[in-house]
């Protein structure tokens, strides 16, 4: 089974929103028995409870499931346990590599490095942009998702 953890700072807006939507496209593609997914939070604001406003609303716009996403926070062991951990901006990355012990790990991506953008995500919290977030969130999932089936032959 292949882990894939989404990381941001509350783990209610932006990663949440990636977990949703990177779960429609494992189920959408018939992979949920091969590709398992995961959202927290690098501060230990939001623990327990449900996404934003904003993030529900737009996973319900575009029809994504919400169901099961609660705020965790990151652990060092889940360095261990995931085989991709994806940060939406450079301080969630600087933190990522703190709390696992492992700084410039190649399993540790910014998510829209992976994509023609390589920017941050805008924190919609701060911006109140989720349409702009979800555009974000969804190229740099697409382009995850492709990377994945690339390097596992899925």
């Amino acid at each position: 089974m292949i882990k894939v953890l989404f990381v941001c700072l509350g783990n209610i807006c932006r990663s949440p929103m990636a977990e949703a939507f990177f779960r429609y496209l494992v189920k959408k593609e018939n992979l949920t028995n091969k590709i398992a997914v995961d959202s927290a939070a690098t501060s230990p604001f939001q623990i327990g409870f449900p996404p934003h406003e904003g993030t529900l609303d737009i996973l319900k716009q575009y029809n994504i499931s919400s169901d099961g996403l609660y705020g965790r926070q990151l652990k060092k062991e889940d360095f261990w346990k995931f085989d991709y951990i994806i940060g939406m901006d450079k301080s969630n990355i600087k933190n990522i590599f703190k709390i696992t012990g492992k700084p410039n790990h190649p399993k540790i991506i910014r998510l829209l490095d992976l994509t023609k953008y390589r920017i941050d995500v805008p924190d919609p919290f701060y911006t109140g942009d989720f349409d702009e977030t979800y555009r974000l969130v969804a190229a740099g999932c697409m382009a995850l998702f492709n990377k994945i089936r690339c390097e596992q032959n899925l």
